[in-house]
């Protein structure tokens, strides 16, 4: 079993939870992280600075922490399976047979000298024996301040003008647990982008955010859903570290996970949006603003019997979190190589990479005003983010030897070619002009190097021929030459006198008067 590399982000959001008051037990259990991996991690944490009194740069150290970590060579690792099957009979006995908890079968385990993460364990015997049911209990109300809970449901049909067609609305629903005030975020999509301009807008209607949001597990947010091993979104991670909150996932297939906002989704969908005629999307996010405030936040709510807007203005809003700073600007995050022209293709743009990342497989974070490239959680290259079908070149990417010819612009061959004649430069022109011009450099290249063999005329001429055809390859272009070259020759031939040996003289053919 391969070793699992965790990302800077990964690590910053454990440190976080660790600030938080989270438990080592808690942090394994939100993280899916080992519990040995974990001290492991935070050992390394205390040596670069975390814990010590005063602010510290969570990022920084959570950078050095990786990259420490990924310069280790692995050692030689094996699977859960290879690791607890041989200890089956006895775990199966002390879950059945001795009815001990998962918890004193990890501890007894450990004794016999078996390390494996109690997720780990949990996930063996799921699959292998069995986990025996357990009873639920109601859990107690949370403080005020402290937990939202987000959810997105369907609630109906809209006609959309853009489209010209119905299409199905969605309500993002955010509930604050404490005083069950909520807010309604309508979209036609569930996207990353609108969930987290969603709970952007929550924030701002609310005056603040709750330091724990529990999210349920949206494919926007959540990667890989599991009870004790959760993967998020790199991108919402992000988000979660930009504003202050931790994320808490619910339990995948089980409502009761977050069983406030789980009420509210059909709640919103009977009582806000049925029956209702509107005219836009902005007209439903008009009118649910004013519903949530006017009608959900004033009516008696079932669970506490008051009524969440007045409960929120005087116990729950002065203690949210404050709302700081510019809004998210969500990025895009994916993995790419880089070719060997020294740059990536994302987002239908071209960005260069450093020479000695040529060949290699790199991250890359791009949002409205840059582009980021990271390998192995370093920071290697920041662009400008230019539109699709541009490109960012930084030269001192290139060897020196290859630098000059880097630098040549689409225009400086263009130009070359009008010293050909008109019809080359009009050839060079609409080579050049396509999505990305500069793939087709080399072609530009050899189509101003032709006339050194076969002459400016001849190249012009061809040019002309290939443009008349609509054929702006330069391969076509000198097969045009070669062929024209072969019927010259022999139209040279052609022209040639014959022999005079049997050759009558033009005065033999013109008919003698009598």
């Amino acid at each position: 079993m391969a070793r699992k590399e965790y990302m800077v982000v990964d690590v910053v959001d454990i440190l976080r939870r660790l600030q938080n008051g989270y438990s080592i037990r808690a942090v394994t259990r939100a993280t899916g992280m080992d519990r040995n991996t974990l001290r492991k991690y935070l050992r390394l944490a205390y040596k670069k600075g975390f814990g010590k009194d005063g602010p510290c740069d969570l990022e920084t150290i959570a950078g050095e922490v990786v990259r420490e970590i990924q310069s280790r060579p692995p050692g030689p690792q094996r699977s859960l399976d290879q690791v607890l099957l041989p200890h089956k009979a006895a775990v199966e006995s002390w879950i059945k047979d001795d009815h001990l908890t998962l918890t004193k079968v990890h501890i007894l385990l450990s004794r016999r000298g078996v390390e494996v993460s109690y997720p780990g364990l949990y996930r063996f015997v799921s699959v292998h024996i069995g986990i025996p049911s357990k009873t639920t209990v109601r859990m107690a109300d949370t403080a005020p301040g402290e937990v939202a809970e987000v959810d997105f449901g369907k609630l109906g049909l809209l006609y959309d003008e853009a489209t010209a067609r119905r299409r199905s609305v969605y309500g993002l629903v955010v509930t604050l647990c404490s005083s069950r005030h909520q807010y309604v975020h309508v979209t036609f999509t569930q996207d990353l982008p609108s969930l987290i301009f969603g709970m952007e807008d929550a924030w701002v209607f609310f005056g603040g955010l709750t330091r724990k949001v529990v999210i349920d597990n949206l494919k926007a947010a959540v990667v890989r859903s599991d009870r004790y091993a959760p993967v998020f979104n790199r991108t919402f991670l992000e988000y979660s570290r930009f504003r202050g909150f931790i994320i808490d996932p619910a339990r995948p297939d089980d409502p009761t996970g977050k069983p406030k906002v789980e009420r509210e989704v059909p709640y919103v969908r009977k009582n806000f949006f049925a029956g209702e005629t509107f005219r836009d999307l902005a007209h439903v996010q008009e009118e649910a603003v004013r519903w949530c405030r006017d009608t959900a936040g004033m009516r008696i709510h079932g669970t506490t019997r008051k009524r969440p807007l007045i409960v929120f203005n005087e116990e729950e809003k002065d203690a949210l979190l404050p709302l700081t700073g510019e809004r998210f600007d969500v990025p895009r995050w994916g993995s790419v190589k880089v070719h060997p022209d020294h740059h990536i293709r994302f987002g239908n743009s071209l960005y260069s990479v450093p020479t000695r990342y040529v060949g290699r497989e790199v991250s890359v974070r791009k949002d409205t005003r840059l582009l980021r490239i990271y390998y192995k959680g370093d920071l290697v290259k920041t662009h400008p983010s230019v539109p699709r079908g541009k490109r960012s070149t930084d030269f001192k990417d290139y060897p020196k030897e290859k630098a000059p010819y880097a630098m040549r612009s689409c225009t400086y061959y263009v130009d070359r070619a009008g010293q050909i004649g008109p019809s080359a430069r009009r050839f060079a022109e609409l080579l050049l002009s396509g999505t990305f011009p500069w793939t087709k450099l080399r072609q530009a290249q050899k189509l101003v190097r032709l006339p050194d063999r076969y002459g400016k005329e001849r190249v012009e001429k061809a040019c002309e021929r290939s443009l008349a055809f609509e054929l702006v390859d330069v391969r076509r272009v000198e097969e045009i030459i070669q062929q024209g070259l072969v019927r010259e020759d022999t139209e040279e031939r052609r022209r040639e006198p014959l022999p005079s040996r049997f050759a009558r003289p033009a005065a033999y053919f013109v008919k003698k008067e009598e």
